[in-house]
This record gives C-alpha cells, sequence and structure tokens, in this order.
C-alpha cells in the first residue's frame, strides 16, 4: 500500500526495460522493506557474492581500504577482495584490506576496531551477518548496530556495509534501520522463498545506490535499464 503497488505494476516490458513500473515500485518495496533510501533488485545480479563484489567495487577506488571488522570474510568474498589471488579482484585495482580478529566468544574486539579505524584511507567497512562456514554466533541487527554506533562516532565518513545474506525477514528490523549505509543479499535464500533462480539486491543510502547500479551496468545508464 505504502509503494502503491497495482494491476499496473505486472505490464510486461520488453527491450530496454524504460520506465518499468513494476522494476521501480519492486525497489521502493525493497527499500522500505530495509528502511533505506533506495534499492537496486535485478535478476541480472546473480548471487549475493555478485551483489558483494557491486556494491564493494562501485564505492572503493584505487588507494582506499576495506575493512572487516567480523574477522575473515565468506570463503568466495577472498577471491573478491584478492585475499586469495584472482584476475579482476579489489587487490588488482590497489584496493587494500584490513581485518580484525572477533574476540574468544565470537564479538567484536572494540579496541582493536577503534586502532585499525586510525588508518585514514579507510573507506568502507563490511559486516557479514550469518556465521557462514565459522563456528562465531551469526549476528543479531541489535548487536550489528551496536557496531555500525561505535564505527560512525569515530569515523562518520567510513561507509557500513551489511553482507545480509541469510539473515532477511528473520527478525522485526533489518540493517537499515539500526544505520547501516548498504545492506546486501541474494534473492536465492529468505527472500526468494526457495523459489527464485537468480537475482540480488542492494539496498541503502541513494547516492551509493546510484553508484552500485552504475556499476552493474554502466555510467550514465545506472538504474534506467533492464
Amino acid at each position: 500500500q505504502e509503494n502503491r503497488v497495482s494491476e499496473g505494476c505486472f505490464n510486461y516490458v520488453s527491450g530496454y526495460g524504460y520506465n518499468d513500473q513494476g522494476r521501480d515500485t519492486l525497489e521502493d518495496v525493497y527499500a522500505s522493506v530495509f528502511h533505506t533510501e533506495a534499492a537496486l533488485v535485478r535478476p541480472q545480479i546473480t548471487c549475493g557474492t555478485h551483489a558483494l563484489a557491486l556494491a564493494l567495487a562501485a564505492n572503493l577506488r584505487p588507494g582506499d581500504t576495506l575493512l572487516s571488522p567480523v574477522g575473515k570474510p565468506y570463503d568466495t568474498l577472498e577471491e573478491v577482495i584478492g585475499i586469495r589471488p584472482s584476475n579482476g579482484s579489489l587487490a588488482e585495482y590497489g584496493i587494500s584490506y584490513k581485518q580484525v580478529e572477533l574476540l574468544e566468544d565470537g564479538y567484536f574486539d572494540y579496541p582493536a576496531i577503534e586502532k585499525a579505524l586510525e588508518d585514514k584511507t579507510i573507506k568502507l567497512a563490511t559486516i557479514q551477518r550469518s556465521k557462514g562456514y565459522q563456528t562465531r554466533p551469526s549476528y543479531s541487527v541489535e548487536k550489528i548496530g551496536e557496531l555500525i554506533a561505535f564505527i560512525k562516532e569515530r569515523r562518520p565518513d567510513v561507509i557500513c556495509m551489511v553482507d545480509n545474506c541469510y539473515g532477511e525477514l528473520v527478525e522485526t528490523k533489518e540493517p537499515g534501520h539500526v544505520g547501516a549505509d548498504i545492506v546486501v543479499g541474494s534473492l536465492m535464500k529468505n527472500l526468494g522463498g526457495g523459489i527464485a533462480p537468480t537475482g540480488g539486491y542492494v539496498a541503502g543510502n541513494e547516492a551509493l545506490i546510484h553508484m552500485v547500479a552504475e556499476r552493474l551496468t554502466a555510467p550514465g545508464i545506472g538504474k534506467d535499464l533492464g
């Protein structure tokens, strides 16, 4: 109701996809659900790793540093970042990486994070909500909010991105409700109900989502086609 979903949203659109009411309304619905300014929701995003890679590559530039304050990221991100050498990794584009190890209880080492944030090249902090293959706990929205607040208090310029894969709709709030600048996930997990064959989403600050859209399509095209 808030986004005026109507019969017209389900009309077939072909070709370039200009003025696709259904696509644009769907993205408005996602922005509402994730409590963000904007969203990009596309079948051309093939999986969660693809969505994360888009968000990182779109908002990091040569000389920037990516920080993981929650220890080692999900295995598939190792090649995206360049922890394991890979063609086209962020490392190949001159983007550095740092991580802060977790405490023995699996939660955040705030003194070490504060120390890491002294590096002025840090542009973006990535927070993985699910434990993935690790034995640590998966993080609640409340805990993620506390970490984001800690980072923003010390470095309001740092973009806080949450890898929300496996976390959608398991609480009444999403990371966007607690200050996340970017929230990223796959449609082949919770949101696809187990039946979506492809797709991913990136929700967040409108300017940042615009950057991601231009990375997915091309500069000057952004969200307007597809």
